[in-house]
């Protein structure tokens, strides 16, 4: 029986590089995980061995110009830059990721700290929209 390869896939290997540049830019593990569904809101504090445990790591990767969530299904991002934070959107409209900005220095994120408390004590925010409800985590660089 022979086999063949459909244009579909020839195409794809053609257009796919054999050497993409692809890098992690943010990694962070959550502190405190809070459930919403518009007529309830759960906090839970999150263990370091839970959060890993239960794969609640937040990655971001880069691949060549493109940002993805790789924690997330590997979801397209768009990042946005104002001030001392970085916002990846999902493309998808399934929720973002701000971050404290990581090539600036540890006196630049005492001055975030003054913006208020969740600043002072978390690097990130990870927030996620499932139908109406969302779950959002806030934790720390890694």
């Amino acid at each position: 029986m022979k086999k063949t390869i459909s244009a579909s896939l020839i195409a794809l290997l053609i257009a796919t590089p054999l050497f993409a540049e692809e890098s992690i830019v943010f990694t962070g593990l959550p502190t405190v995980k809070i459930s919403e569904g518009g007529t309830s809101r759960v906090s839970e504090t999150m263990t370091k061995d839970k959060a890993v445990r239960f794969k609640y790591r937040c990655v971001i990767t880069k691949v060549d110009d493109k940002y993805y969530w790789t924690s997330r299904e590997s979801t397209e991002l768009l990042p946005f830059s104002s001030g001392i934070f970085v916002t990846y959107w999902a493309v998808n409209g399934s929720g973002y990721v701000r971050v404290v900005r990581t090539d600036l220095k540890a006196e630049l994120k005492k001055i975030a700290a003054v913006v208020g408390d969740p600043e002072a004590k978390f690097d990130y925010v990870e927030h996620l929209l499932l139908g109406l409800k969302s779950v959002t985590y806030y934790g720390t660089a890694k």
